[in-house]
């Protein structure tokens, strides 16, 4: 399959009125086909079944290069899976090479969950995420955050996945004074889902810094924790825009 064999496919399947749409919602000035996720899903399915790894590497990287919404997401669809062998430095390497052209939430997000698989595969790459956390590319220090997610879901987790685990609380930390919209939820969506496995470092944190949040995130953060007054900090209408007016952040479009 060749880069223009694959688009043409793609194109194929395009929405001119869903792409005015999505064009609309996204809000960032790049060509849009308008076409649904779970097409792109069950596409990406087909694909892998037929492509050896290093042609799905190749195609993914030239997709992502036409800039074209549902070409890169597609691209990080062709490289999600838990098992790649040889899971070697090529798809890690092909997902962090995204990483600084990140400039929406939902393209982010689908190349995000692909590297979470990899990241879980060989959790000493996050060693290459920590450096993430100083980018003055707001994306980029946002993706940290996202990719170890899995992280926050062990029921079990090992030593070295509390040493992870309380690695990305410090870096979490480091975002508290960081005013972005995006960032502050980065933060409550991991301590969220960590509230479900790990009540009490999420309380922990929260209390340490907690005050220093946006009241937006701080209420996020403790929603499984509603129980514990000091995390339902209630929101000042006058001083913070509410999570209704303010775009979803953390999942992918579907």
């Amino acid at each position: 399959m060749t880069p223009e064999s694959a688009l043409a496919e793609l194109e194929a399947l395009g929405n001119p009125e869903g792409a005015i749409g999505m064009a609309s919602y996204h809000k960032v000035p790049r060509r849009y086909l308008g076409i649904a996720v779970p097409a792109l899903t069950d596409l990406s399915r087909e694909w892998r079944k037929v492509l050896t790894l290093e042609d799905r590497l190749a195609l993914a990287s030239s997709l992502w290069s036409t800039d074209i919404h549902e070409a890169r997401v597609l691209a990080a669809k062709l490289l999600e899976q838990a098992r790649i062998r040889p899971d070697d430095a090529g798809a890690w390497a092909l997902i962090a090479s995204w990483v600084p052209d990140f400039d929406a939430w939902a393209i982010a997000d689908h190349v995000s969950i692909s590297g979470q698989k990899r990241l879980v595969a060989d959790p000493s790459r996050i060693e290459e995420v920590e450096g993430w956390t100083t980018s003055e590319h707001m994306w980029t220090r946002r993706a940290a955050l996202v990719m170890t997610l899995p992280w926050t879901k062990q029921n079990n987790p090992s030593a070295l996945d509390l040493e992870i685990r309380d690695r990305v609380l410090g870096w979490a930390a480091g975002y508290v004074p960081d005013r972005d919209w995006f960032i502050q939820k980065s933060i409550a969506w991991w301590l969220r889902e960590l509230s479900r496995h790990d009540p009490d470092r999420t309380r922990a944190f929260l209390a340490e810094h907690g005050a220093e949040m946006k009241p937006f995130a701080m209420k996020e953060a403790g929603r499984h924790l509603a129980a514990d007054p000091e995390t339902t900090e209630p929101q000042d209408p006058d001083t913070e825009t509410s999570e209704a007016e303010t775009p979803t952040a953390e999942t992918p479009d579907n």
